[in-house]
């Protein structure tokens, strides 16, 4: 018979983002289906749940905060979404035009380029965003060798080297820095996009690569290539997932506005975790969901997880803008657009929201989402809410003519929220998890700061650090 059905055990799971409310979902499950007797406290720093998932309704508006979706083909959100409940409100973007703002002008995005790597002659032939000097460097992609031995490298120097600094600048850099809000020139190519080395290691060309291991495009009934839904989201935004989560973590104590100030050895073999009232809690195992620097934080009397201390973090700002329809002009059919670096604007993105997720906008109106600070560029944030809209109404306003001021702006700071996985990052992962281990054994770290920033990477951690858990304490 397993100890745990005698003893009651007690896991502690410090965030209550996307992670940790996975990993508690699965231990609640996981718990119930096996019969351990799991006692399960979920610790939040904030008043709220959800961690970067945040959505407001407001005056019919579906406003994302944070995140606003996530990758079709990337299964567990919606394998999650779908055990909650929630299947019948997941729908996927609107297809549309992509566009690169450079020069003050909107570039198409090629057709057939994958995170801006051409893989179609005639898309990449007639585009502007590349000169004919860059479009035949790009070509010696087909006959350079392989990258040399297994060391990491930045993306920047595998890009560059492989297909020339003008796709890389003009067409690579802008979408890779609007998912990492980062520097692609100290951006880690084995933490983020193995995929392209290990295609670089057996095609030898990378467009080569693509275009033998990516699907045929489906066609529609008159022969034309049909363009694929690459996000999902939830009708009712991403929030709603977060608030089943917790509706269903019925048997979890779940506390909110508590911070965890340290964590260490208790006489009774079990692990002491101090919160900022004074008071502590005792886990047998613990998960912890939290931001690298949170973290470090929590271990840094005991002089463990000190690498973090040198890990950056970006921060970043959404600005969610809305407009009477008829007071945005000149703006073309799309879904929005990334900017290249070498552009004079603030802003780094620009979603058309009522075009990609035309549920989230009442008849009549439009819903502009607007991205502004990254790696080296940080200071917009820190500005007041009425100088960011300011600053970023300006750089609309060179290229689409906007004939009223908003009815509304929402200004959403997230400070130190871009972890940035920068050349090394696994390697020193391991040497991390290894020293947790040896002084800390059955303490996880699981999160957007380890091993991926999207929200199915971030689900499949919480449920990795679940299973790990359970093959602690049931060992």
């Amino acid at each position: 018979m397993s100890s745990v059905s005698l003893v009651k055990k007690k896991v502690v799971i410090i965030g209550g983002g996307i992670t940790g409310l996975s990993a508690a979902y699965k231990l609640d499950k996981e718990s119930k289906r096996r019969g351990l007797d799991l006692e399960i406290t979920l610790i939040e720093s904030s008043h709220r749940l959800g961690g970067k998932i945040h959505t407001v309704h407001k005056d019919g508006f579906v406003i994302e905060k944070g995140p606003d979706s996530f990758l079709e083909r990337k299964k567990s959100m919606s394998r999650l979404i779908q055990d909650v409940g929630l299947a019948d409100r997941l729908v996927p973007n609107s297809t549309g035009q992509a566009f690169i703002l450079m020069n003050d002008k909107l570039h198409p995005m090629p057709g057939g380029a994958i995170m801006g790597i051409p893989t179609q002659i005639k898309p990449f032939i007639t585009t502007d965003l590349v000169s004919m000097t860059g479009k035949l460097r790009a070509t010696a992609d087909f006959i350079l060798p392989r990258s040399k031995g297994d060391d990491d490298q930045a993306l920047g120097t595998f890009f560059r080297r492989r297909l020339g600094n003008e796709i890389v600048e003009n067409m690579i850099e802008p979408l890779l820095s609007g998912i990492y809000a980062g520097d692609i020139d100290q951006i880690s190519l084995k933490s983020t996009f193995p995929q392209f080395y290990q295609l670089e290691q057996e095609h030898r060309s990378l467009i080569a690569g693509i275009k033998k291991t990516s699907p045929s495009p489906q066609v529609d009934h008159n022969g034309k290539k049909k363009k694929k839904s690459m996000f999902l989201t939830l009708t009712s935004g991403l929030q709603s997932l977060v608030d089943t989560l917790e509706e269903k973590l019925t048997d979890a104590l779940i506390l909110k506005g508590v911070k965890i100030e340290s964590i260490d050895h208790a006489d009774s073999g079990r692990y002491s975790l101090k919160m900022n009232s004074g008071e502590y809690i005792e886990a047998d195992s613990v998960v912890l969901a939290v931001p690298h620097l949170a973290a470090q934080s929590i271990f840094h009397k005991k002089n463990l997880l000190s690498q973090f201390k040198d890990v950056p973090a970006t921060s970043v700002a959404t600005v969610a803008m809305a407009f009477p329809k008829n007071a945005v002009a000149n703006m073309v059919d799309g879904t929005g657009f990334v900017v290249s670096r070498n552009s004079d604007y603030t802003i780094t993105a620009c979603t058309w929201t009522h075009n990609k997720w035309p549920h989230t906008v009442p008849e009549g109106k439009v819903l502009l989402r607007c991205y502004v600070g990254r790696a080296g560029d940080e200071a917009v944030v820190d500005l007041a809410d009425d100088q960011i809209e300011a600053i970023v109404l300006n750089d609309l306003n060179k290229i689409m003519h906007l004939d009223a001021k908003p009815d509304w702006t929402i200004v959403t700071r997230w400070i130190d929220a871009m972890p940035q996985y920068t050349v090394g990052h696994r390697e020193r992962l391991a040497d991390i998890r290894n020293e947790m281990q040896h002084a800390f054994p059955g303490v996880y770290l699981a999160g957007g700061s380890y091993d991926g920033i999207g929200l199915p990477d971030c689900i499949d951690q919480g449920e990795k650090a679940a299973d790990d858990v359970l093959d602690y304490i049931v060992r």
